[in-house]
């Protein structure tokens, strides 16, 4: 046999053999995570994996809209929420391989209005630690989606009446704010939108051709799904989450199949279709852990465990493990990568608030990487319930009255770095108004208060907010607290002319 002939029928063998381990290892799946998705009562989810330069599985199951019961497909757009991450940090990492940005400036450089709550904050605060969530900034939700702008400059304009919640450089708290500084950052930069340069950097070289950052862009789309949650053991459809200016947090809307193509890409160092599209160095620089997290001594790998930029890093039974998981309105994701293992997986599910994404890629990891298996049965299946209206009307707590006459507590309320919300009185009752939102305010005890929903709304956040008023020394309703972060944020009351 000449020596030619003999390296190609070695080259069939292996590849056969790779093909039938591969077979093997997937064999009966499908009813696993059919198995799966219906002991969560999940409508729908999609789910890919990758290995060594390959799509090797793409399915969809259950449906993407349950009323007309349009199946699920590996080709349906789900949204990914905070999986958004790792693109927005890739965009930075593209921009400074061209350099044109350093993560390791100060973002004030590349935003001139910028200023933080203190100057240690403006001197000590870099890119990198937005990305890392080691900025301290922490959890400023209430003020992007109670109080959104579509504008991104006028956000970041708040940030010098935020007070941190944690200290920088020596503390883990997440944070959607450091990626909307993120994602103002590049259009600063480029004179394009976040959204143009996703489409434009990613999307388009990667062949992610069924991949939005529009909301309505996805809805024009013949295969989009639905969201949905869990009421008291029954399956409701959920409103979608609109993204205003924390868009670089979690807007994309993607299907497995694109998702695959992500992955491929980042197992490849940056390469896809002999192109590179994000840098090497970036990649091996994403990848590695930038801030450490708190252990957990209940979890045996916590002596890894830390974030990247837009990822998190850990030891997974011994094996190197990214991932990073989204939760959006009536949607949950995960995505996972082994590098050293050359191994990536997607789960994309229209379920709310549920931990099946995870339970499905830990399955498919214990059999990829050939690990003990977990009885189905043993997964614990957890899908909390969605906000839901209340209808329930309770009068005035009689036991514990108020100081004052429910129309002393109207009027408009305002904090910098927040917004305005003004309550008022509908025969006896308080409501309170937002920009996008309006809910009644039942009485608690004395003059606190308390949010109820009254309409439907994204499953975004727990609405029910205590409001503790306080008093001025004219014996008038002054401000009231609410505990938007670490520490309760006070709305001063605005004085009548």
């Amino acid at each position: 046999m000449k020596k030619s002939t003999l390296i190609l029928f070695l080259f069939l063998i292996t590849k056969l053999t790779f093909g039938q381990e591969i077979k093997n290892r997937l064999n009966g799946i499908d009813q696993e995570i059919e198995t799966l998705r219906n002991s969560y009562k999940a409508v729908g989810l999609s789910v890919s994996i990758v290995q060594n330069d390959k799509v090797i599985y793409s399915r969809g199951f259950g449906y993407r809209n349950l009323e007309e019961k349009l199946p699920a497909t590996e080709n349906t757009v789900f949204p990914i929420g905070s999986a958004t991450k790792a693109f927005t940090a890739s965009l930075l990492g593209i921009l400074e391989s061209k350099e044109k940005i350093s993560l390791k400036e100060r973002p004030a450089i590349y935003i001139p209005k910028l200023q933080f709550y203190n100057n240690k904050m403006n001197d000590l605060i870099k890119i990198e630690d937005l990305l890392s969530h080691k900025s301290g900034l922490g959890s400023l939700d209430g003020s992007l989606i109670l109080f959104p702008e579509n504008n991104k400059l006028k956000t970041i304009e708040r940030l010098k009446y935020l007070k941190p919640n944690g200290e920088i450089n020596d503390s883990w708290i997440y944070s959607n704010m450091g990626y909307t500084i993120a994602g103002t950052i590049i259009e600063q930069v480029t004179n394009e939108s976040w959204d143009k340069n996703v489409k434009s950097k990613i999307f388009s070289p990667l062949k992610m051709n069924h991949s939005f950052t529009d909301l309505k862009e996805m809805k024009n789309s013949n295969n989009f799904s639905y969201g949905y949650g869990m009421s008291d053991g029954k399956t409701e459809k959920v409103l979608y989450e609109d993204y205003y200016s924390y868009s670089p947090a979690g807007a994309i809307k993607s299907t497995s199949n694109d998702m695959a193509n992500w992955t491929l890409t980042w197992l490849n160092n940056g390469q896809f279709d002999k192109q590179q599209v994000i840098p090497e160095n970036y990649v091996k620089n994403a990848t590695s852990i930038h801030n450490i997290r708190p252990q957990d001594s209940a979890d045996s790998n916590a002596y890894l465990f830390g974030d990247g930029f837009g990822w998190r890093v850990q030891s997974f039974k011994g094996h190197y493990k990214i991932n990073h998981g989204g939760n959006t309105s009536g949607f949950s994701s995960q995505v996972v990568m082994y590098p050293n293992d050359k191994l990536g997986i997607v789960v994309l599910t229209n379920q709310q608030n549920s931990i099946l994404p995870y339970i499905i890629a830990d399955a498919i990891t214990n059999r990829m990487l050939d690990l003990p298996k977990t009885e189905l049965n043993q997964y614990p299946i957890i899908v909390n319930d969605i906000n839901k209206i209340d209808t329930e009307i309770k009068g005035l707590n009689k036991d514990k009255i108020s100081t004052h006459k429910l129309s002393e507590f109207c009027g408009k309320y305002s904090n910098k770095g927040y917004g305005t919300f003004e309550i008022i009185q509908e025969n006896n009752s308080l409501f309170i108004t937002f920009p996008t939102f309006k809910f009644r305010l039942e009485h608690l005890y004395y003059d606190i208060f308390v949010m109820k929903q009254i309409n439907d709304i994204p499953q975004v956040m727990n609405p029910e907010f205590a409001l503790n008023f306080l008093t001025g020394n004219n014996g008038n309703i002054s401000a009231t607290k609410i505990k938007l972060q670490s520490k309760p944020v006070e709305f001063i009351k605005h004085t009548e002319e």
